[in-house]
């Protein structure tokens, strides 16, 4: 038995499916600054965020036939824009090593933010190799698991979770370069 996603905007989905530009704005009204925030943690750069994330809901109107409904509209568009943010990076040459060493078991990922300004963070993770950037981005913000990072990237498990600990690790020691120079 399959199961379909009762969605809040199930009308405004609807709508849609019959060409009803009114009810594409209000679904773009409602989901526009959280994809653009994905594009951008991906990209890092916000001419090609917003460009990106354009072409992405112009493919989800025009392939909404497509969506069934099994995951939620929100999941269904993200997935969607990380596929043309990933399309983009293709497109720079960004290529995702494959990382297989023997990597140490992940240790939960802790900042005290109330030490850390926020923006401050987000500037260090732009400033991440596009690899460990995505990976982390994926990860972190986006809550997919290594498997799922992997077969997104078209990488092995290990590499994802290589990645992730390289840009962990690179994190840590531009943190700790920061605290440096505020406080010596």
């Amino acid at each position: 038995m399959e199961t379909h996603y009762q969605n809040i905007y199930q009308d405004e989905i609807e709508r849609c499916r019959k060409g009803d530009t009114k009810a594409q704005f209000e679904l773009y009204k409602l989901y526009y600054k959280s994809m653009y925030n994905i594009c951008l943690h991906m990209l890092n750069n916000e001419v090609e965020a917003e460009d990106v994330m354009q072409e992405a809901f112009l493919k989800a109107f025009t392939k909404i036939d497509t969506y069934e409904g099994k995951v939620s509209f929100g999941a269904w568009l993200k997935k969607i824009v990380i596929n043309r943010s990933l399309d983009e990076l293709k497109k720079r040459k960004v290529k995702f090593e494959e990382l297989n060493e023997k990597i140490p078991e992940e240790e939960p990922v802790s900042f005290d933010i109330s030490e850390i300004q926020l923006e401050k963070l987000k500037k260090m993770i732009q400033q991440l190799p596009d690899g460990y950037r995505v990976v982390l981005c994926l990860y972190l913000l986006e809550g997919y698991d290594h498997e799922e990072i992997a077969h997104i990237l078209g990488i092995t498990n290990v590499s994802s979770r290589s990645q992730f600990l390289r840009a962990k690790l690179k994190l840590r020691q531009m943190l700790q370069k920061e605290e440096f120079f505020e406080y010596n």
